[in-house]
């Protein structure tokens, strides 16, 4: 709602009077209704007027009970136009207009042929109708054209990917090209690994440099998350949001929330990429599946699991461990262990020994983005086998 009141009354004034307006254009193309149906009517009690006056106030009073709403909708229409239009770049702001002037420009054309054929209410409502409509167009063209990078974003992109790569080889005359600086300095987080928590720790310790950036819309569905009705939901949403306080909290450490947004999707982990890409930076996340669509199209990835994995205490093949089996496995046979980080053990011919404690060989250990896994063997099976 408008904070200033005397602007506010003005603005119902107005509205009130549009209202009037309306009621009296009604009135005029009722008039020929009823002159049609009732020929003598006017002639007799003027109800000219009196259908003026009475249309004018009635819909002046509904104008004026709706002024409230009216105006607050307005408001907040203005407040998401002023923040769509700042999150525009220059480039952006100039193709979105043009296309809106071309489209105006070209309805503009077409009326011109509308209206040749004669001024009435069917033609002007067409004409109207095609400002809108082409208007909208070409609004929309200009603004789907301003989001194509241009050739020299494109290779700046290019260049902030593979920045790395060219500190290494260096250019044509063998000298080392400078390190290009704050190139990954930002660091983009994804809803799950806020949720996850882990980030707060390794953020503790101090060995993440520069800034972490949350999106407003990752903060928008974290909320989303702490309001839904189903309890573990919540709980998993609350907890995102308390991490993020406690990021805020720590000194020494910036977090930055941006505000730009990418209204032609809905898709969380498709607007982070392509505001990693715009902007330049690095996703941390610990989601398998944005893991590898950000590494297939060139943007950095920083990966909890992978940095949990790495800090982890590795096994090697021949290890002796001492696991309890607690459940059977997908193939026949197995044994399914856990050791006390998460990592999951299967044990070959392990079925069963469910619930019981026994001493196993690892043979393999496969390390990916999604965790690790270890396959073991019984202690005795191995001696037996050699």
């Amino acid at each position: 709602m408008l904070k200033n009141k005397p602007m506010a009354r003005m603005m119902r004034l107005l509205i009130t009077l549009l209202g009037a307006g309306v009621g009296a254009a009604v009135a005029a193309l009722a008039t020929p209704v009823v002159t049609r149906l009732w020929p003598d009517i006017f002639g007799k009690v003027q109800w000219i007027a009196v259908l003026y006056v009475g249309l004018g106030l009635l819909l002046g009073l509904v104008f004026f009970l709706l002024s409230n709403a009216i105006i607050d909708q307005t408001m907040r229409l203005i407040a998401r136009m002023e923040n769509r239009w700042s999150s525009l770049s220059t480039r952006q702001i100039f193709l979105t207009t043009g296309g809106l002037v071309m489209g105006l420009l070209i309805a503009a054309l077409v009326t011109q042929l509308i209206l040749s054929a004669g001024a009435n209410l069917l033609t002007i409502s067409f004409s109207a109708l095609m400002y809108l409509v082409l208007g909208f167009i070409g609004l929309r063209m200009g603004l789907s054209r301003s989001r194509k990078p241009s050739r020299r974003s494109r290779r700046a992109q290019q260049d902030s990917f593979l920045g790395v790569a060219e500190e290494l080889m260096g250019d044509e005359d063998g000298e080392t090209a400078p390190a290009a600086e704050g190139v990954f300095s930002a660091k983009y987080l994804d809803t799950s690994v806020v949720i996850d928590g882990r980030i707060a720790d390794v953020a503790q310790t101090g060995f993440l440099e520069g800034s972490l950036v949350v999106p407003a819309f990752v903060l928008a569905e974290l909320r989303h998350i702490a309001d839904s009705a189903d309890p573990l939901r919540r709980a998993r949403g609350r907890r995102g949001l308390d991490v993020l306080n406690r990021l805020q909290k720590m000194n020494g450490l910036q977090v930055v929330v941006d505000e730009t947004d990418y209204t032609d999707t809905e898709e969380v982990d498709v607007k982070l990429l392509r505001l990693c890409r715009d902007k330049g930076g690095a996703v941390v996340t610990n989601d398998y599946n944005l893991n590898k669509v950000a590494g297939v199209t060139g943007i950095r990835v920083l990966n909890i699991n992978d940095l949990a994995n790495a800090v982890k205490p590795m096994l090697v093949a021949g290890e002796e461990l001492n696991v309890q089996v607690v459940r059977e496995g997908k193939e026949p046979g197995q044994g399914v262990s856990f050791l006390d980080d998460g990592t999951m053990i299967v044990i070959e011919n392990g079925k069963r020994y469910v619930g019981e404690q026994i001493p196993v060989v690892v043979t393999t250990v496969l390390q990916t983005s999604a965790g690790r896994m270890i396959f073991a063997r019984l202690k005795g099976a191995e001696e037996k086998g050699a």
